[in-house]
């Protein structure tokens, strides 16, 4: 028996697991122009979600990816897949506004058709592992029935406030390198 997420901790989806935009802002930290989801429409409990992304002409990568043929970028297909993944993820954590979650694996990603705008994405996420603070899922995107990408992602939950690792040099580095 599949058990649905239904309680207000989870920012009150329907008896479905469905969640609209206001629900999904509660969970992930991501927003516009990088928050890929608009709707959950099934969300079973550290098992499987599916959500929806309309693909409209505004999105801000179509600028440059393609001027006059415009496609949706594969690694973005990836990011919507994680980001569905990391809705169910966070459900079952109650610290979660402490909470990031990050990718640790892309393994397999295939991309059979393009996604162009006025396509409407939906995306299934399927866990394969599951332990406290990482995940592995597998995740398909469908447009009109048809699958148009898919991947296995992996993931880990880290503390929001942890130290990250400076991309910058101190002086005494830079000094000790010449």
């Amino acid at each position: 028996m599949s058990e649905t997420v239904s309680t207000a901790e989870t920012a009150s989806p329907a008896a479905s697991g469905a969640l609209d935009i206001n629900g999904i802002q509660a969970l992930l930290r991501h927003r516009y122009p990088f928050l890929l989801l608009d709707r959950i429409l099934e969300l079973q409990r550290m098992k499987r979600v599916v959500g929806i992304k309309n693909v409209t002409i505004n999105e801000p990568f179509f600028n440059g990816h393609f001027p006059g043929a415009p496609i949706m970028p594969g690694v973005l297909l990836v990011e919507t897949m994680a980001q569905c993944g990391a809705v169910l993820l966070l459900t079952e954590i109650k610290d979660r506004d402490d909470k990031l979650v990050f990718f640790t694996g892309i393994e397999k990603a295939r991309f059979r058709r393009p996604v162009v705008p006025g396509d409407q994405l939906r995306v299934e996420v399927d866990v394969l592992v599951w332990r406290r603070i990482t995940g592995r899922m597998d995740g398909k995107v469908f447009v009109d029935g048809k699958l148009v990408a898919e991947a296995i992602i992996s993931c880990a939950l880290v503390d929001r406030n942890r130290k990250m690792p400076s991309s910058t040099t101190s002086s005494a580095d830079s000094d000790s390198a010449e």
